[in-house]
């Protein structure tokens, strides 16, 4: 009697921070893993991490019309259907509203809001999942409270939590549940870029805003993982906040 194979999960992401974290805890526990980002040489690095067998990477960017449907096409068809999403993509970006320009709010709003939608659109489709499967989007504590020079950014992050509602509502029919993960500061390649923009005594204050300190990536994968584990089968429609303490103030 063959055994049926470990269950597939498609993360986004998934050459550096969150995503890769996401990629290599699912590894760990049994999953194979669909691993997508726009670095070839980086996700060629993550997939030699991942233990176990039938992992495989995938170049896609997710900024391009068409890219979120042919990715999931070209996954289900090489590794076969999958058992969960995990979108871990997304761009941020800190700049005060008189810099914002309609090029950044397009770039935040395509990256962070319109792939989660089209990514979960082509995974819905019954050729593409198995019975009983789970999607989890990354959002961000800056989609459930506000910060000065991040109006774009916390626009998309928010829109990402409502559509985390709205979808589990429509797809539960289809016996699919769909929840967010809202993380606080991770430290993750994108701690450079935010210490760049409010320099390191704006770091500090980052820092000290959150009780138990900045998270690691592993944290919030250790999320994404049991939102997509059965032990979440009673949970649709809700927004996993791990933030080390930052929205309890």
């Amino acid at each position: 009697m063959t055994a049926s194979p470990a269950p597939l999960v498609l993360v986004t992401g998934a050459s550096s921070g969150i995503g890769r974290a996401t990629a290599l805890d699912l590894a760990a526990r049994g999953h194979r893993i669909a691993a997508a980002g726009r670095d070839v040489d980086r996700l060629a690095a993550v997939l030699a991490e991942l233990p176990g067998e039938g992992h495989a990477s995938w170049v896609a960017d997710l900024a391009e019309p068409d890219a979120c449907s042919s990715l999931v096409d070209r996954v289900v068809t090489e590794q076969g259907p999958l058992s969960g999403l995990a979108h871990c993509a997304g761009v941020q970006a800190v700049q005060p509203v008189r810099a914002s320009s309609a090029e950044l709010v397009d770039q935040m709003l395509t990256i962070n809001v319109r792939s989660a939608l089209q990514l979960t659109r082509a995974f819905r489709r019954r050729s593409c999942r198995v019975q009983g499967a789970s999607v989890v989007l990354v959002s961000s504590v800056l989609g459930l409270v506000g910060q000065p020079g991040a109006a774009a950014y916390s626009a998309s992050k928010g829109a990402v939590v409502t559509m985390t509602k709205s979808l589990a509502l429509e797809l539960v029919r289809e016996s699919i549940r769909v929840n967010c993960v809202c993380p606080g500061t991770v430290v993750t390649p994108m701690i450079d870029q935010l210490r760049r923009a409010i320099g390191p005594e704006g770091l500090q204050r980052v820092v000290d805003a959150h009780p138990l300190g900045l998270g690691r990536a592993e944290d919030v994968a250790a999320a994404v993982r049991f939102l997509l584990s059965d032990d979440a089968r009673w949970i649709t429609g809700s927004s996993l906040v791990v933030d080390g303490g930052y929205t309890a103030r």
